[in-house]
């Protein structure tokens, strides 16, 4: 059985709003006994879990739990880092992502990732949003695509209209909200963010919270963050990590205010158990 669009052949033009056969509520990931290790120590032990698509999920737990390796794991970056090991499943619109014949570079692109350092390309605001869709052989007009993913991020009105500012002159939120407005220019399905707020003030942090739930009806988003409170905000459901496992899954309110587990309840207090 064929991947369609996770071979070796790009989509020359990306749609305006991603669209698959799966019927609304079927879990656009599902991972199985998924777990990670690097050089041999493992990262990640037998995670479970599924991702209901246009959902947000938030990943949270302590430092070193394995927040990011789970992103990475869901759109095969781990791969890119010696020593690194994948085994069990993760499947994404059923198609198995770890199979020998699909194709990595496209599944980044379907599942695309913002980093928690905010790493520009040299250029313009609008260099930056092109990159990716020219890559890609975007055929259609980048000055419209970039307006609209830039307004999206709400940057276009940030930068008066003008996207060849100089992409180094941004504020620290907005280079934050440039890098997910070049995620979005490849229109991924879903989109990883890896603590997209932990270098930023009370102020910016509170505008990323804002864009990430405005993209809730046309995304699935899977964020890894520190900041309990822009979980419960932001997320329809929370996993809770400790030590490479999976403590706690399920809707963020009830996580949240009734932990099942009493190491979730000492992690959202700042008991130390």
């Amino acid at each position: 059985m064929s991947a369609p669009g996770l071979g070796s052949s790009p989509e020359t033009r990306p749609p305006r709003s991603p669209r698959d056969g799966s019927p609304a509520g079927a879990p656009v990931l599902a991972l199985r006994d998924l777990c990670v290790r690097f050089s041999g120590r493992p990262a990640l032990r037998d995670i479970s879990l599924d991702v209901t698509r246009g959902r947000i999920v938030a990943v949270i737990g302590p430092s070193g739990c394995g927040k990011t390796t789970l992103l990475q794991a869901l759109n095969r970056m781990n791969e890119l880092i010696p020593g690194a090991r994948t085994t069990g499943s993760v499947r994404f619109d059923g198609v198995e992502l770890y199979r020998p014949e699909i194709d990595p570079v496209e599944v980044r692109r379907r599942i695309g990732m913002v980093f928690r350092e905010a790493t520009l390309f040299p250029g313009s605001v609008f260099d930056n949003v092109a990159f990716g869709p020219q890559a890609a052989g975007f055929g259609g007009d980048l000055h419209a695509l970039a307006e609209e993913v830039l307004a999206a991020s709400g940057l276009w009105s940030d930068l008066g209209g003008d996207p060849d500012v100089p992409a180094a002159s941004l504020s620290a939120g907005q280079r934050q909200r440039l890098c997910i407005a070049r995620a979005l220019a490849v229109r991924p399905q879903i989109l990883l963010l890896d603590e997209p707020t932990a270098a930023l003030d009370p102020t910016a942090t509170a505008r990323i919270g804002s864009l990430i739930h405005s993209l809730m009806p046309h995304l699935t988003i899977v964020i890894a963050t520190n900041d309990v409170r822009l979980a419960a905000r932001t997320s329809n459901l929370t996993a809770y990590l400790d030590r490479g496992e999976l403590v706690e899954y399920g809707p963020t309110e009830t996580l949240c205010t009734n932990p099942a587990d009493p190491r979730t309840e000492s992690y959202l207090t700042g008991r130390i158990p």
